[in-house]
């Protein structure tokens, strides 16, 4: 199994109980941003661009818990930023694992080593660190050399104490599919529970704006990395996502199904677009206008989205919406090769594209490990 029995029932029968209840749109998993600060700067990322007096708040243990009690979701995501540079992440954690909701804790790993010793290993909780690929492309994606040797040993050391540990994949134009899949062979390998891929979208702030996908090229992107896949893959996403990334399925944004908390507030109206934030959760739902999102909507900021924090939820709830839906799912599960001659042939033609030097870009806060103990208050 990609993630535990239990997991897997809880998160079935939290989908089953909003049908019954008819609620047609109802959160999948809390995004919950207690900082924005980090330890990277990534060019495909924007989080890093606000300015340092953002950069420096962080959300308390208890604005966690009360986010997660307003939306009441079985799973939560703490991205970031890198959520280890917030002094009170074990509390915040605990916290969670105390009130028996999932966790993926989302990090680069560049600290995981040095501070596993602060969690306690559960079935709730997962470190869902940030790998973009094999060597070369991790540390150019990340604008850090050494950044993936040092995430791979934070994944070795992790598993070794007994943690559940996941993977996060976000691949731009330019990605190479023999790499990638050659990437989850070694995640495999290095004992991941699963891992979770989709392509990059996006941020207005993001220093390098031409590397993102468009629909086409994901399009053709994930049909020669997910199909003919190996027995030993296992990843932790919907099928019918996974399947909407290849291009065999038709799915439209499901915006609500992974709302964002963060210092700000609730974002409208999901975690990739700014378009002001709610005070409640409940003032997030009834207020904006979610017509006006989705690559249906016409929206040109939504025109090309594919990731998984738009659409892995209109997956599930596919699932869920019908007999047919289940039987799909099912054959997605245990029929998960996807045999493509096309997709081979793919493979066998593609040309790496040369991206250049890697280019180290400066974080706004933090250029050493000294600075970065003085930020966090460590």
């Amino acid at each position: 199994m990609a993630v535990p029995v239990s997991q897997a029932w809880t998160v079935a029968t939290y989908v089953l109980k909003q049908k019954l209840m008819g609620r047609k749109k109802y959160p999948l998993v809390l995004m919950l941003e207690p900082l924005f600060r980090c330890n990277l700067a990534c060019a495909g990322c924007g989080k890093i661009q606000y300015p340092a007096h953002i950069l420096k708040a962080e959300l308390s243990p208890e604005e966690c818990f009360k986010a997660v009690e307003e939306c009441g979701t079985p799973m939560v995501a703490i991205p970031g930023g890198e959520p280890l540079l917030h002094p009170q992440m074990p509390e915040i954690v605990a916290g969670l694992v105390a009130r028996k909701k999932y966790v993926y804790m989302c990090t680069n790993a560049l600290l995981l080593k040095e501070k596993l010793h602060l969690f306690k290993p559960s079935k709730y909780l997962s470190f869902s660190v940030h790998v973009d690929g094999q060597r070369e492309h991790h540390d150019f994606s990340v604008c850090r050399e050494g950044g993936y040797d040092i995430a791979m040993e934070g994944i070795r050391v992790a598993v070794e104490a007994g943690f559940r540990v996941t993977t996060n994949t976000t691949l731009f134009d330019g990605a190479d599919p023999n790499s990638v899949r050659a990437h989850f062979d070694e995640l495999m390998v290095a004992g991941v529970e699963s891992m979770m891929v989709s392509p990059g979208y996006t941020y207005d702030k993001a220093p390098d704006q031409k590397h993102f996908l468009g629909r086409a090229r994901s399009k053709k992107l994930f049909r020669s990395i997910l199909s003919n896949r190996k027995k030993t893959w296992r990843f932790n996403a919907s099928p019918i996502f996974m399947e909407f990334l290849m291009g065999k399925k038709d799915l439209t944004c499901t915006p609500w199904g992974m709302p964002t908390f963060s210092i700000f507030g609730w974002q409208k109206p999901c975690y990739l677009l700014q378009d002001g934030y709610a005070d409640s959760f409940k003032e997030l739902m009834e207020t904006v206008q979610w017509s006006n999102y989705g690559t249906e909507s016409g929206n040109p900021q939504c025109a090309n989205c594919m990731v998984h924090s738009g659409y892995e939820a209109s997956g599930v709830n596919y699932t869920f919406s019908s007999l047919k839906g289940l039987l799909q799912t099912a054959k997605g599960i245990f029929f998960s090769e996807y045999e493509d001659e096309g997709a081979m042939k793919l493979l066998n033609e593609w040309k790496p594209a040369n991206h250049g030097p890697l280019v180290q870009i400066g974080s706004p806060i933090s250029k050493s490990a000294t600075e970065l103990q003085e930020v966090s208050g460590d």
